[in-house]
């Protein structure tokens, strides 16, 4: 017979003043805040938070019955195969496909017109499972490319993710003006917007700023100055301001540092509502959040998985309408069946066993989440208004204002001294351990150019980067394959 237990003893709540008294004692002469630090990109982060005292943080609405999009991503050259991966994700519980498309086969889907795009999305409901394009400067083409597959269908949850902006950031030149790219997307938009009602159609990223080593406060107003650009593009194309800024997707990297993530994510929707309230509207935010590909490493990828989960992590509790998480052999090759299946069911565990988003904004009231959330907030904010005060973010780029602003966080990261990567420059491996990636090469196909008449666009490039990179071996380089 099991007995009665006994009342559980009743401490006295501890205050500010016990652990700050706890603290002396453990450090001596030193006073708490000499343990406060500072982040590469100007973030202070203190050893002691009280209860946070944040405002609302916007949140997108709750849906029991699916707490996210969750999204895989589709880069395999070949479209056959490309077709099998997006089955396989569908009916092992993805919600929607993201297909990277390059013509030439190098770094996605060789597809170069619509009965190329109808066979990758051969067996796809697109009235069901939303698809989603990356296709830089080929984003306009690619879009009336997925508008046949669709044929019309005014149900069908398509994402044209439209972004010129992040081509141009990323490779530093546009084939053509990148005004002209710019007013043909919004063009296209516009005319797609009538047909597909369902249809987001521009993606305003700042992922471009963040993989080349940027700070989450620069990386959230480049999304918010893109957001504005494609806004104002679309306005001009015959859209009503509304409807143009509810067409917008937020593109954010999610990264090993869940916190971050999360008051990044929260950051976001106080800026995307500043931003929309300056407008005089009120339209909630749409954030897809990518997993970091500057966070992954070449050297003991396995590790990648421990990342991978921590940004989803991060992304579900900051609040993100979609995730899409890289595979963990990312940084060596294309996935196998294997890294697919473990990116698809980390997101799958994340959602349906560990059930992170039935909370609304579960991180509210935490002191330092609540900080974060702010400091991020009004960082991005003054850095969204020195973009619009240069002339809005074509400007800011091609001046190399964006670019700077990158360098400098770049090189206060550096200062701070080697960082600590599991598998690399802390805990790395006796041994690498081999691990499977596709290997087999694309074959080129003839596609439409995305030339526009006029003189190419130039801009200091955003060139990606990975953290591990200058402390990874050349013998890593060749694991697995």
């Amino acid at each position: 017979m099991v007995q009665n237990a006994s009342p559980a003893v009743e401490f006295p709540p501890a205050s500010a003043e016990d652990w700050r008294a706890l603290v002396l004692k453990t450090l001596g002469d030193r006073p708490p805040e000499s343990l406060t630090t500072t982040t590469a990109d100007g973030l202070t982060i203190a050893p002691l938070y009280g209860a946070g005292a944040g405002g609302p943080v916007p949140s997108r609405p709750f849906d029991p019955d699916r707490a996210w999009d969750l999204r895989v991503v589709t880069c395999h050259p070949d479209p056959a195969r490309a077709n099998a991966d997006i089955l396989a994700d569908l009916e092992g519980g993805a919600a929607s496909v993201l297909i990277g498309l390059d013509p030439t086969g190098e770094a996605g889907v060789a597809a170069g017109s619509t009965e190329d795009l109808a066979r990758v999305l051969q067996g796809v409901i697109l009235e069901l499972a939303p698809v989603a394009l990356d296709a830089g400067f080929l984003g306009t083409i690619a879009a009336d490319w997925l508008s046949g597959v669709a044929k019309a269908s005014p149900g069908a949850l398509l994402r044209f993710h439209l972004d010129p902006l992040s081509a141009f950031a990323q490779s530093g030149a546009s084939p053509g003006p990148i005004e002209a790219h710019l007013f043909a997307a919004a063009g296209a938009a516009a005319r797609h917007a009538l047909t597909y009602p369902q249809a987001q159609l521009f993606l305003a990223s700042g992922a471009a700023v963040h993989e080349a080593g940027g700070g989450a406060a620069c990386e959230v107003a480049f999304a918010a100055a893109s957001a504005l650009a494609y806004a104002k593009a679309m306005v001009r194309a015959g859209m009503a301001m509304d409807e143009a800024f509810a067409r917008i997707t937020l593109g954010l990297a999610a990264e090993a540092d869940y916190f971050l993530t999360i008051a990044k994510l929260r950051a976001a929707r106080l800026v995307w509502a500043r931003l929309t309230g300056a407008c005089g509207l009120d339209v909630p935010a749409r954030i897809e959040a990518r997993s970091s590909r500057r966070m992954l490493t070449r050297r003991d990828p396995w590790t990648n998985m421990l990342r991978l989960t921590s940004a989803g992590f991060g992304a579900a509790v900051g609040g993100a309408d979609a995730i899409v998480l890289g595979a963990f052999t990312d940084a060596l090759g294309r996935p196998s069946p294997l890294a697919r299946r473990q990116s698809r069911n980390t997101q799958l565990v994340l959602m349906e066993e560990a059930h992170i988003a039935r909370v609304i904004d579960p991180a509210a009231g935490s002191g330092y989440v609540e900080a974060l959330t702010d400091q991020i907030a009004r960082a991005a904010w003054s850095a969204f208004q020195v973009t619009e005060g240069l002339g809005g973010v074509v400007s800011a780029l091609t001046a190399g204002h964006i670019a700077a602003e990158v360098e400098t966080t770049c090189a206060a990261r550096a200062d701070l001294g080697e960082p600590a990567i599991v598998g690399v420059t802390a805990f790395p491996p006796a041994k690498d351990e081999p691990v499977e990636v596709d290997t087999v090469p694309g074959a080129p196909v003839t596609a439409p150019s995305p030339r526009l008449p006029g003189p190419d666009g130039r801009c200091p490039p955003l060139a990606p980067q990975r953290l591990s990179e200058p402390f990874e071996t050349p013998n890593a380089e060749g694991a697995a394959r």
